[in-house]
């Protein structure tokens, strides 16, 4: 099974039997059945662009079968955890937590990812923004309508192909799995959400969406649950709050309600698109783009009086969206479809913005609003863009007019260099000039300057426990992703929703549920006694006799040892608790000393193994 690293034309590496004869000839074989690409890359360093090819090369032809999605165990009667958010966080959290033998609850303020596009419409046309539902909050999360890029850098922090391949396994591309930058494509990622929810809850995993969490449940330094905006308090055994980097009420809320949130610097700038040709020119060193190569993205950086100036989601081919999450502002963010053939080419150009010494948790957020406020008034308070060219813009004089422009809602001429903070403007005029210098047409009066793209991460971090991952004052509370602060991009936000899942399954026995042992879950039963429903739980270790329970839930919640408070006072001596689950898994028991309890058992038993 040799492997082998060739370089061939863009032409050549389109070709797999090219591909194969050269991969054999590489492993000295006289010839070869098969072949796999694993891994693909553009070198354009040289005047001829090249593309490099890892490739396995083998004597007889290669079956490559198609990944399937993967088989879930049923978790209908297992014990609930909540999922705030639904974007890679929360959903990889969730598929995380159903193979661990928990179900999770996804609570999603906005709409599924096919009734959102209605909102996105309104924001492009009618230039109307839905709080609940818009580019960043809805089904998905912000990445898929902001573009699907899976690049990443945070190789240690998680396993990156196991999320690559959950996202073939969905319904991905396998190119994503090969090649260098991975790009799935705002036009294709609708359907791999799709079937992500539609796997959760095959498997008993439930989605809510609509509904927006507005506080927490919390008793004696643990949270127990949520309470939602329509008037529900859900109750389970962990929250995972996956809300993402623009969940600014959520980051109030803590606030407000003493739970230790951490201001966090972020970037700040404006979204320069110039014509796609110019970046194919640059970076090709050719007139025309050669078919058989992709549009040309780039990626730049330059320190400037100390704070990095540097190009975020690079979208080649692609389109400026409008991202606002609330009216009276304006945000802008990329995307590209899959194809990437858009005639434009956008980039973030963003300045690093430090936290000040002694600023409240809650300023950075305050510097993006106020930002973003200034660009809806400069836009005419709509969400038409306000906009300059690029050299106007370093030289600091207004555009008599500006070149078209993808963003949907349109631009207006302002000068932008005076709408930024001074240091932030100042940083990107030096920024520019020597990416003018470094990479040819790229300083240009045919670009044009885009204001403002603050949301490049979130403005807080709400820190958390490093052995634990839960949040350091609150127990049974995982923040995670991007809205936390661990995370920038899909595979990286992906990812960590995986590990705060592993590792609450890891942490479990801290409540008393779990305690690394094979743990068997008796499934929910409801117990009725004056005007109150209550739903219980028992866990005990394989094997032990049905009346030995160490552990007893209500609602998903540990009771305290050897009594439980009902809603009117009462006290349930833990060993009648114990005969009542007991009868739930055997109707014919005799239950007549239980005058005052009534069990139903809903079927099957769950096995867990730590």
């Amino acid at each position: 099974m040799p492997i082998v690293d060739i370089v061939l034309t863009p032409l050549e590496a389109a070709d797999p039997v090219l591909v194969r004869a050269a991969a054999a000839e590489a492993a000295g074989m006289a010839r070869a059945g098969g072949h796999q690409v694993l891994r693909r890359s553009i070198d354009a360093r040289s005047r001829q662009p090249r593309v490099r090819l890892r490739v396995r090369v083998e004597a007889e032809a290669i079956a490559e079968e198609p990944l399937s999605p993967p088989v879930l165990p049923d978790v209908r009667t297992a014990p609930p955890v909540i999922v705030v958010g639904c974007g890679p966080a929360g959903l990889f959290a969730a598929l995380r937590l159903i193979g661990h033998g928990l179900r999770p609850v996804l609570l999603e303020r906005g709409k599924d990812v096919r009734a959102r596009r209605r909102d996105l419409a309104a924001i492009n046309r009618l230039h109307i923004v839905d709080p609940d539902s818009n580019y960043c909050f809805g089904e998905g999360g912000a990445g898929t309508y902001s573009d699907g890029k899976l690049y990443t850098r945070s190789h240690k922090r998680g396993d990156v192909e196991g999320v690559l391949t959950t996202f073939v396994r969905f319904g991905a591309s396998p190119d994503i799995l090969i090649d260098a930058h991975p790009h799935i494509g705002t036009n294709k990622l609708p359907h791999i959400i799709t079937a992500m929810r539609e796997a959760i809850i095959a498997a008993g995993g439930t989605v809510h969406f609509h509904t927006r969490v507005t506080d927490l449940v919390l008793r004696e330094g643990r949270v127990h649950g949520v309470r939602t905006a329509d008037g529900q308090e859900l109750l389970a055994h962990a929250v995972v709050l996956a809300t993402g980097h623009s969940a600014r009420d959520i980051f109030r809320l803590l606030h407000a309600k003493g739970i230790r949130i951490e201001a966090k610097e972020f970037a700040m700038g404006v979204r320069i698109e110039h014509p796609q040709s110019i970046i194919d020119r640059a970076q090709y060193h050719c007139d025309v783009r050669d078919p058989h190569l992709p549009p040309a993205s780039y990626s730049l950086v330059e320190q400037v009086d100390g704070r990095g100036v540097y190009s975020f989601c690079m979208c080649p081919g692609g389109i400026i969206a409008p991202c606002a999450t609330a009216p009276e502002e304006v945000v802008t963010n990329g995307w590209s479809p899959s194809k990437r053939n858009n005639p434009y080419a956008n980039s973030g150009m963003v300045v690093t913005c430090p936290v000040p010494p002694g600023a409240d948790p809650l300023a950075m957020v305050e510097l993006q609003a106020a930002v973003e406020h200034a660009a809806w008034i400069a836009g005419g308070r709509r969400q038409s863009a306000p906009a300059q060219r690029m050299i106007d813009f370093v030289k600091g004089r207004p555009s008599a007019d500006l070149p078209d422009c993808s963003y949907p809602p349109g631009i207006v001429p302002f000068r932008v260099d005076q709408l930024l903070p001074p240091d932030i403007a100042m940083r990107l005029r030096a920024g520019l000039k020597a990416f003018g210098s470094r990479m040819r047409g790229y300083y240009t009066n045919e670009a044009v300057v885009v204001a403002v793209e603050s949301r490049t991460s979130s403005p807080v971090r709400i820190p958390r426990d490093r052995a634990t991952l839960q949040h350091v004052q609150v127990e049974g509370l995982f923040p995670c992703g991007e809205g936390a602060g661990y995370a920038g991009g899909i595979v990286s936000a992906a990812m960590d929703g995986e590990r705060v899942a592993m590792r609450w399954r890891g942490s479990w026995g801290s409540n008393g549920a779990m305690d690394g042992r094979e743990v068997r879950c008796i499934p929910i039963l409801s117990i009725r006694h004056g005007r109150g429903t209550h739903h219980y739980e028992a866990h005990h270790p394989a094997g032990a006799p049905g009346t030995q329970w160490p552990a007893v839930h209500r609602h998903g919640l540990p009771l305290r040892p050897g009594v439980d408070r009902g809603r009117q006072g009462g006290r349930w001596p833990m060993e009648r608790l114990a005969q009542a689950l007991v009868h739930a898994q055997c109707p014919r028991a005799s239950a007549g000393h239980l005058p005052s309890i009534q069990g139903r058992g809903m079927g099957g038993q769950h096995t867990a193994v730590r």
